[in-house]
């Protein structure tokens, strides 16, 4: 069992003159994934924290074709001390992995391995795709590994800064459709630090109210370009969508970002140890920061445990939630012994009469209580400030999740969340335009052309089959079609302004400074100016 690649002897792999492996390492990911019966590969102890078992990376990605495993850079012997791959702090562990079953070109490796001692001697470490190699496929009876588990805080990723100095290859998205490019853009708007553009697409993919779903069996696609599928239409598949996906996506944003393939830690088997099948056949990302250098972050949405997301990614969902209570400095308990008493001096001033006593700020209303009036301002701009851009995306995941459930209230809910995407990017439509008129609107508005431009067309046309044909559209048929008319109308960049008050939600005599009129309504779930029925009816 492993991942069925070759290397050739001319150098290359699997007789491929553009040197990758010669079997796409995805197919046995998923041959093992569904096998009838799991068949146990390792037995693990000494694993004190649960961490991905590593057996290869990939670093380059091929439009329409899927990402390919490249020949390792040559390798240093596993003779002695293994050069790290990271940096910072980190804790240190010691396993011992027992081979049940497990053959391969590549011996799998735990965290940042710091030194391998094996019984065969062909094996190499190339530490800058973190891989174990062999010119041979083989099978070692056993193995023990020193490793270094990163441990940055999320904090500390933050401030992460420096030049890229992995291989530019890291960054590559050539023929990566501009939609994809679109979709990292959007998700990441407001992500000031290359962590948090990480976190936030590991949350698109896993986070509360998400629209994705995990899957052995992949939607199918309709436009062409299976990474565009997957991201606007299917948002269903396994572990090798995801970090297909958001490694991709990283790119897009400037992070450098890799896919690594191998096994997640297993279940404890009762005696210590950690018993490893092909059920934990998994594929995950891989992100590149100055300081620090890769670390793992799982943007699959499984639902059976088997994630595991290290403490920085811990942390930074506790942050944007609002449950993480920084560490507070322990004030002294007051001593018991009295102060020493005071030096001789100026005679002390008597203390003051009780009017005087009135006229003076207090303690806590002459130190405390501007701090707190201050606190409390600053938390009602903020909250004024960022109220808008979050009930917008209330609404967005709202209405996504009524289109993509199909039937009664679909139809409205998608033709909504369009109106309301375009008059966000500066196009409102009228009330009296029909569904075609206001599709027509937007389309030469906003410069669509193409697949968007289609997708708004047969979306205008379901939704008037749906409102005046009682059509009522099935679950998945709409949600994929709203969110590529989204996504085409953001591609010209969103402002700032559009983000913090999106005008679907702000009336603009708000966003203008100004006194709200009787027609400024904001365009709510509620109130949501829709295009007129033929009969003249506003729906």
């Amino acid at each position: 069992m492993g991942t069925s690649g070759r290397f050739d002897a001319t150098g290359g792999t699997g007789g491929n003159a553009d040197g990758s492996i010669g079997l796409n390492p995805f197919t046995s990911l998923r041959g093992q994934l569904t096998r009838s019966e799991p068949r146990p590969l390792f037995s693990v102890r000494g694993l004190e924290t649960p961490t991905y078992l590593r057996a290869l990376t990939l670093q380059t990605y091929v439009p329409q074709e899927g990402w390919k495993a490249g020949r390792p850079l040559p390798g240093v012997p596993l003779t002695g001390p293994l050069p790290p791959s990271t940096s910072g702090p980190a804790a240190a562990q010691d396993v011992q992995v027992e081979n049940l079953g497990f053959r391969d070109y590549w011996l799998p490796v735990f965290g940042d391995p710091t030194r391998i001692a094996v019984a065969s001697p062909s094996w190499a470490y190339d530490a800058a795709g973190g891989i174990v190699y062999s010119e041979r496929a083989q099978s070692e009876d056993g193995w023990t590994q020193s490793m270094r588990l990163p441990e940055p805080s999320a904090d500390q990723l933050r401030a992460a800064s420096g030049p890229t100095t992995v291989d530019r290859a890291y960054l590559d998205t050539d023929g990566v459709d501009p939609r994809v490019t679109a979709i990292a853009r959007e998700v990441t708007a407001g992500a000031a630090t290359p962590f948090d553009r990480a976190m936030a697409l590991e949350n698109h993919f896993t986070g509360p109210g998400s629209p994705f779903t995990y899957s052995l069996a992949t939607a199918p696609g309709s436009n062409g370009d299976a990474l565009v599928d997957f991201l606007t239409r299917g948002r269903t598949g396994y572990c090798e969508q995801y970090a297909s996906a958001m490694a991709v996506m990283l790119r897009a944003v400037d992070v450098p970002a890799r896919v690594a393939v191998g096994f997640t830690a297993g279940d404890a088997d009762g005696s210590g140890a950690r018993t490893i099948t092909t059920e934990d056949a998994h594929a995950w990302v891989e992100a590149w920061f100055p300081g620090y250098g890769w670390l793992t972050f799982d943007p699959t949405p499984l639902a059976d445990g088997r994630t595991i997301d290290p403490a920085y990614v811990q942390q930074a969902r506790e942050q944007e939630s609002g449950t993480h209570a920084a560490e507070q400095t322990p004030q002294p308990e007051p001593s018991a012994t009295p102060p020493p008493p005071e030096a001789a001096g100026p005679t002390p001033e008597p203390p003051p009469t009780e009017e005087q006593a009135a006229d003076r700020p207090t303690a806590a209303t002459g130190s405390w209580w501007p701090l707190v009036v201050a606190l409390l301002l600053a938390a009602a701009v903020l909250a004024v400030v960022l109220t808008p851009g979050l009930w917008r995306r209330h609404q967005y995941s709202r209405r996504a999740g009524l289109a993509r459930a199909g039937g009664d209230g679909a139809a409205t809910a998608a033709w909504d969340e369009v109106l309301a995407a375009s008059r966000d990017h500066g196009v409102p439509v009228p009330p009296g335009d029909t569904v075609r008129a206001a599709a027509d609107r937007i389309i030469e508005r906003h410069g669509l052309s193409g697949r968007p431009a289609e997708a708004l067309r047969e979306l205008a046309g379901r939704v008037e089959a749906s409102w005046y044909g009682g059509m009522l559209p099935g679950p998945g048929t709409l949600d994929g079609l709203v969110d590529e008319v989204r996504t085409a109308i953001a591609a010209g960049g969103t402002p700032l302004r559009a983000r913090v008050l999106p005008a679907s939600v702000v009336p603009e005599a708000v966003r203008r400074g100004r006194r709200p009129a009787d027609d400024d309504a904001p365009a709510d779930d509620l109130d949501q100016v829709r295009t007129s029925r033929p009969d003249g009816d506003v729906h």
